[in-house]
């Protein structure tokens, strides 16, 4: 599903280059559950945003099924991202103008889905994940904990082919972390790819796979997730 080649990023500036990533080489395969994890700075978030597309300031060949994306210009990029990934944010990047459900909408209405299917859906996310009363709310009326949730709610609520969650637990309790990382193993059981970054051994031990990072690189090869 995924290959990565050689990637690099690197910031250039007047006192030299600072390396973000070095010669990442990766394979990901369709329904697999992936964990990075590293210490702060390692590079996690920056593989997630050029795996995403979210970036496309870096170095090396990344092949995404038969796409060629290293080859790609801005706006295909873009379209692969929507026809293919939900993505979960550190930040949780909601659209402050956008109530709860026209955030949810929002990913749905980039796809050929009829308005009735749409809201359809809308509600049945609004259910699952207990926000159906914040649904008419904007994000700044919301907790941290209640944009998170809302935030892993927008990722999957298309049933992307893959999900991409930098630290989706982040602002949640204990309960609601769980909840979250159970929705995302049924997902995984039911064939969508995860890459996930955790600092949380529990979480990570939901997926099968464990990728460490360190200053850039991928360091120690990779290990089952188990036996972290």
């Amino acid at each position: 599903m995924i290959k990565l080649t050689d990637v690099e990023k690197v910031y250039e500036s007047g006192a030299g280059k600072t390396w973000v990533l070095r010669r990442i080489n990766l394979e990901i395969r369709e329904g697999d559950f992936i964990t990075v994890m590293g210490p702060s700075g390692a590079g996690k978030s920056t593989l997630m945003g050029i795996i995403g597309m979210l970036d496309g300031a870096w170095k090396g060949e990344y092949h995404l099924y038969e796409n060629a994306v290293h080859k790609l210009d801005n706006r295909r990029r873009v379209e692969l991202h929507k026809k293919y990934i939900g993505f979960v944010f550190q930040q949780y990047h909601l659209l402050d103008n956008l109530t709860v459900a026209e955030n949810l909408d929002l990913p749905l209405s980039y796809r050929d889905i009829k308005k009735s299917e749409r809201e359809g859906m809308v509600a049945d996310a609004l259910d699952r994940f207990q926000i159906v009363g914040k649904k008419a709310l904007f994000p700044n009326q919301l907790s941290g904990g209640q944009q998170q949730l809302v935030a892993v709610a927008r990722a999957v609520i298309g049933k992307p082919k893959l999900i991409l969650a930098d630290e989706p637990t982040g602002s949640l309790h204990s309960s609601q972390g769980k909840m979250i990382m159970d929705m995302m193993k049924k997902l995984n059981d039911e064939g969508t790819t995860i890459i996930q970054v955790t600092h949380n051994d529990a979480w990570a031990a939901y997926g099968s796979r464990i990728i460490q990072l360190a200053d850039g690189w991928i360091v120690g090869g990779e290990t089952r997730a188990g036996a972290a």
